[in-house]
């Protein structure tokens, strides 16, 4: 529901002749949110040009001539209904996020293990363990959870010859997850991503999401089985490690009069 209210704002920004969603990448971004609110309160291009973050800054001529249309009183009208009802929805999906999150506690270890693979964040660990639980034993393989979650390639073959390897039936919320998971782990720079670009020399989009979500759910079983988290070979987990906890570290050196006054932590984060 929230994804199609973002379609249709979308599309009355159109028929307004408001052409933001062909510079910005999503049309319910910080930035966009924000635009879209002061055209309905009717602010200026000029205060609507300072609303932009990050990158958008530096597309400020594309974003006046985006923001440059005819919005009617009838337009208004139903902008400002939309963007209610959108945000209204981003309450109840985040309450509903809370609620999923709160009742992953029993779960803590199994939670926290589906989320050292890449592409699987906090909401995407706990859909999983709804669908297939902590406990592999019911499974007795990976290979037939990956079967049951319609991730395992068919076998039609005939007098020999291979007609087709498309996956059978099985638990399609798991699969519409896990493929989700393969599209978002695809753009980090893992193992995953890796196997992503060698797929896509044989084979289309699709199939290659498809072959990387059965990749994954392997893991998930081995992960779980195991109870030991994903370790990448393409990640530096020890360099993540320093990024995050540096400006602590360096903030109890200073306290001690270990670190030099006239850097700031900030600065040497960076560095």
């Amino acid at each position: 529901m929230h994804s199609a209210e973002v379609n249709r704002l979308h599309k009355v920004l159109d028929d307004a002749g408001i052409k933001l969603g062909g510079v910005v990448s999503d049309i319910n971004g910080v930035s966009a949110s924000a635009m879209v609110k002061g055209l309905i309160e009717g602010r200026d291009i000029g205060s609507l040009l300072d609303l932009a973050r990050g990158a958008l800054k530096l597309k400020r001529d594309d974003l006046q001539a985006a923001l440059d249309g005819d919005l009617s009183a009838r337009h208004l009208f139903v902008l400002r209904h939309i963007h209610t009802h959108i945000e209204s929805l981003q309450r109840e999906l985040a309450d509903i996020d809370a609620y999923l999150l709160a009742a992953m506690q029993p779960y803590a270890l199994a939670h926290g293990l589906l989320q050292t693979i890449p592409g699987i964040d906090a909401i995407g660990a706990a859909l999983i363990l709804i669908e297939i639980g902590d406990d592999m034993g019911r499974f007795g393989c990976a290979e037939r959870l990956a079967a049951w979650a319609a991730l395992c390639p068919g076998n039609n073959e005939s007098a020999g010859k291979r007609k087709s390897g498309r996956t059978r039936k099985g638990n399609a919320i798991i699969r519409f997850i896990l493929c989700e998971c393969a599209n978002a782990a695809r753009m980090t720079k893992s193992t995953l991503a890796a196997k992503y670009k060698s797929l896509m020399v044989r084979k289309s989009h699709k199939k290659a999401i498809v072959a990387l979500a059965h990749k994954m759910i392997r893991l998930i079983y081995l992960l779980l089985a195991r109870r030991q988290p994903y370790i990448d070979a393409h990640i530096d987990y020890a360099a993540i490690s320093a990024r995050k906890n540096a400006p602590r570290w360096i903030r109890q050196l200073a306290l001690i009069g270990k670190w030099p006054a006239h850097q700031t932590p900030a600065a040497a984060a960076a560095t």
